[in-house]
């Protein structure tokens, strides 16, 4: 009887998961009739918001990526600041975002050449399909699409900056960043500004999203200063990461929810298109692997691990400008060069004793401007020119590198940047947070 009783239940939940999903799926299909919306096929329509909104749950899924390539390649003693820097990002960019930030990048634009400002105030707005994005999807489909595309660009400051920041004057960067810094960016292009009316292309963010982190995370790594011990009298002293399995998991991560990332961005569930969009980044991506690896085999001597995983990164940050204008071979090539840049880069800014942790700046500000610029080149549109795309890295580069570096200017002589000379050495997660992330296990990286 009881084995009865067991069977009708689940016969009953698989009945309602069942109805549930029917009821889902027809919410997408039909919920523009129920909306009066006629100008867009209903089934497109629906289409076109499920692309948006699976595309940004696998960006938000980045972030699981980003935490655990950052934790990775740092020190097992500052494992629960990093992840508390990644978790506290993703809170502080979704409530900031939604109150200004979108408002800010997307119904105007803010120009300080023409003196435009456009800013359609606090909060978004429910307005009705019909009146959005001409029908073809929900403002709120947009909005969860675009916001965790800023809090993408917070976190590429995070691994630059690590291992010595305070942990509360990183907070406030990050909310000034993504209130303010990355939504005037992002207006000058996607938001219909002076960059789009010149014709500068960026399908996905090389620039808009990547190189705008990698400007400010590098005016960050500057004005913070290298961590105690990295560089000595006898040259660079490595400062191993603890866990480069967690390292090397996170970048698969990223990888992943780079598909939603560049796929999303064509914002219409267009299969071709997609699909293409699929294509270039995978294969960008792996030959910026390539790249990397070989590079770092001719160049260090050794086949490096941590430059591999950044090459993989590299080759995806590289084609995101341009994956629906770049054709596969083409793609290929950018990664290619991608990969190979990357490992020039992370040497370069250890010269100059430009301490980041996990080579962010290289990956994202190098490759995001190599990648805006391989539009210009390898674009099947003949549109899209080197000039105008060489203005739009300028543009933002430039007003991105003042803005941060004043926002760091101005942290640093208030709140204070770094932590005290003793909570580095003993590890940020006691001395910040006052939990360990591996308590029952003494650190192998040594106390610095």
């Amino acid at each position: 009887m009881n084995k009865d009783l067991t069977h009708q239940a689940t016969l009953w939940r698989m009945k309602r998961f069942t109805y549930v999903g029917l009821a889902t799926a027809l919410i997408f299909i039909l919920g523009p009739v129920a909306f009066g919306q006629d100008e867009v096929n209903p089934q497109q329509y629906g289409l076109n918001n499920l692309l948006l909104l699976i595309s940004g749950a696998l960006v938000f899924w980045m972030h699981a990526g980003f935490a655990m390539l950052e934790a990775g390649l740092t020190q097992a003693k500052n494992t629960v600041n990093i992840l508390a820097k990644n978790v506290a990002v993703v809170a502080i960019s979704g409530v900031t975002y939604y109150l200004i930030g979108f408002n800010l990048m997307y119904p105007g634009e803010f120009n300080m050449i023409n003196g435009a400002l456009g800013f359609a105030g606090f909060e978004i707005a429910n307005v009705t399909p019909a009146n959005y994005a001409d029908g073809a999807y929900t403002l709120f489909s947009d909005f969860f699409f675009q916001v965790v595309f800023a809090a993408t660009a917070a976190t590429i400051i995070s691994g630059a900056v690590a291992e010595r920041i305070k942990y509360s004057t990183f907070l406030i960067a990050a909310v000034v960043f993504v209130t303010f810094i990355y939504p005037i960016a992002g207006s000058w292009k996607w938001g219909g500004g002076f960059l789009e009316s010149a014709g500068f292309y960026d399908f996905a963010g090389s620039t808009i999203v990547h190189s705008v982190g990698g400007w400010a995370a590098l005016t960050g790594a500057i004005i913070l200063g290298a961590r105690r011990g990295k560089y000595t009298p006898n040259g660079i002293r490595p400062i191993v990461g603890h866990s480069i399995p967690l390292a090397t998991l996170g970048v698969f991560c990223l990888f992943l929810g780079w598909f939603g990332f560049n796929g999303g961005s064509v914002l219409a569930m267009d299969s071709e298109t997609v699909s293409f969009v699929y294509t270039t980044t995978f294969l960008a991506g792996c030959a910026g692997g390539i790249g990397a690896l070989l590079t770092a085999w001719i160049v260090l001597k050794k086949p490096d691990i941590t430059m591999i995983l950044n090459g993989l990164l590299a080759g995806l940050v590289g084609i995101t400008a341009g994956a629906d204008v770049i054709n596969p071979k083409a793609a290929i090539l950018v990664g290619l060069l991608a990969g190979i840049l990357v490992v020039f880069s992370v040497v370069f800014f250890d010269k100059i004793k430009v301490d980041d942790p996990v080579g962010a700046i290289s990956v994202h500000l190098t490759c995001g401007i190599w990648g805006t610029l391989a539009v210009g080149i390898f674009s099947k549109n003949p549109d899209h020119g080197l000039g105008s795309q060489l203005l739009g890295v300028l543009a933002i580069g430039a007003f991105v590198l003042v803005a941060s570096a004043i926002l760091w200017i101005i942290l640093k002589l208030t709140m204070g940047l770094r932590v005290s000379e003793e909570e580095e050495t003993n590890g940020l997660d006691t001395a910040e947070h006052g939990l360990a992330a591996y308590p029952e296990f003494k650190s192998t990286t040594g106390v610095i």
